[in-house]
């Protein structure tokens, strides 16, 4: 990835007015820009094969609304000719959004403070999007059988090379249960969510947090964005103080918090398996984020069933 190359990304934008800079190159390459007209933004070129442009033009949509509608997150560019999204020269999606400056909330670490502060950026999320209903049937799905099914969307995390023919079966069999689980939940609440509220997607001014990085977004149980905060801190000593915090930030502008914490450890549980399948196509062989996440999937795993009485 070339700068040069994202300078000519930006042509349907009117060109840049200084060499972008790379920010991050992971799911997508994400620049930092100032366009000709003087504004400051992301470009981002979307990874290949990962999101349909009607996919990425739904969850454009939505931030486009959430933006206009006060929530905090970036906001769409259009390019000269009106368009959302545009063709890189190498083929890909490329899109801009406002940048917003400030740091990641993983840089503070993980507080009880800054959790009941994500707990209510994910309710306010949850509620803004709930009253503007956008357009979703282009979204991705994360209900029951993307995460647990035959073909999950990240891979079938159970066939994960580094797991023993034990642990193998052990996440069958927890992704049986799992799935039994999620069926069986009264009036789930499920509706367009992040998908990847990790602290690293979310910027701290201060007095105000920002969510970021909507590329994971589909339609799914609102508590996936909880458990997906969580998933990283699950086996931290405090863990239970950052849940507590997580939930009380929730329920605080969205009620229910007794049932959201009650449903929160399957989501967890359901995250780390989901990242035991995203692991293997993100990664190259030898990388030893294979081993950890394939691991993190069996400790949880574990813990779900003795806690499930399963």
């Amino acid at each position: 990835m070339t700068a040069a190359l994202a300078e000519a990304a930006l042509g349907p934008w009117g060109g840049a007015a200084a060499p972008p800079r790379l920010v991050v190159d992971r799911e997508n390459a994400v620049y930092e820009v100032r366009l000709c007209s003087g504004e400051r933004a992301a470009l981002r070129l979307h990874r290949a094969g990962y999101r349909s442009p009607a996919a990425i033009e739904a969850e454009m949509a939505w931030t486009a609304a959430l933006a206009e509608d006060g929530f905090p997150c970036p906001r769409p560019v259009a390019a000269e000719d009106g368009a959302l999204l545009a063709r890189a020269p190498d083929g890909r999606a490329a899109s801009v959004v406002t940048w917003i400056d400030a740091p990641p909330l993983a840089e503070g670490g993980p507080t009880v403070d800054a959790f009941r502060r994500l707990g209510g950026l994910i309710a306010r999320l949850h509620d803004e999007t709930d009253r503007l209903g956008p357009e979703t049937h282009a979204l991705p799905s994360w209900t029951g059988e993307s995460l647990l099914g035959d073909h999950p969307v990240w891979g079938r995390f159970w066939e994960h090379p580094h797991l023993t023919p034990e642990e193998s079966r052990l996440l069958q069999i927890v992704r049986e249960e799992a799935r039994a689980r999620l069926d069986a939940l009264p009036e789930p609440d499920l509706g367009p969510i992040h998908g990847d509220v990790l602290l690293d997607n979310v910027l701290d001014q201060g007095s105000r947090l920002w969510l970021i990085d909507f590329d994971d977004c589909g339609v799914g149980h609102r508590v996936y964005d909880l458990g997906t905060a969580l998933v990283g801190h699950a086996e931290r000593p405090d863990y239970p103080d950052l849940a507590a915090a997580l939930v009380a930030g929730y329920a605080s502008r969205r009620g229910n918090g007794a049932r959201v914490a009650a449903e929160l450890s399957l989501f967890v549980m359901l995250r780390a398996l989901a990242s035991c399948g995203w692991v293997l196509s993100r990664t190259e062989t030898g990388d030893p984020r294979r081993r950890a996440y394939a691991d993190r999937a069996v400790r949880l795993a574990e813990r779900w069933l003795a806690r499930a009485g399963a």
